[in-house]
């Protein structure tokens, strides 16, 4: 299994992701509208996963109200470049600042205890999973699987001394 190290602290920095997000949407000719972009900057300094209406109200000022549906477009444009994916188990986004294979598989591990989701890809469990579906006579559209566990720091704080 091949690990993309802490998607909750990733070690890519703010400035980066935008700078990918606009290069992107520049080799694909696509517009990265201001609200775009602040969207993704939101998910990206954020440091968890967060809703679509916690972005709202983060990007919300006195005079300028963005509403949630405008945000669900902005997070449904960047998923589709694959800069930023949804955790369908708590309806949240986190930024990805890894460059995914067309078709590459994504398992995300959500620690229950301090909520950190990391990102994982594994070509085992990537041709297992094609086995199945190929049996079943499934095409799948996308294929994300998440796991939710404890992490190897809370699972440390909960061993007895």
């Amino acid at each position: 299994m091949h690990r993309h190290e802490s998607h909750d602290a990733c070690h890519t920095g703010v400035g980066d992701m935008l700078a990918r997000a606009e290069a992107v949407c520049r080799e694909r000719g696509l517009q990265f509208t201001p609200l775009r972009r602040e969207v993704m900057e939101a998910v990206a300094e954020a440091g968890k996963a967060q809703g679509a209406y916690d972005i709202a109200e983060k990007l919300s000022a006195p005079g300028k109200r963005v509403a949630p549906v405008s945000v669900y477009r902005a997070l449904d444009f960047l998923m589709q470049q694959g800069l930023v994916h949804r955790i369908a188990s708590r309806n949240a986004f986190i930024p990805c600042a890894h460059g995914h294979a067309p078709g590459e598989g994504v398992v995300f591990l959500i620690c229950r205890t301090c909520g950190l989701v990391d990102e994982a890809s594994s070509e085992e469990l990537e041709d297992g999973l094609d086995r199945t579906l190929k049996r079943a006579g499934f095409t799948p559209a996308h294929t994300i699987l998440e796991v939710e566990g404890d992490c190897g720091a809370c699972r440390e704080r909960q061993q007895p001394s």
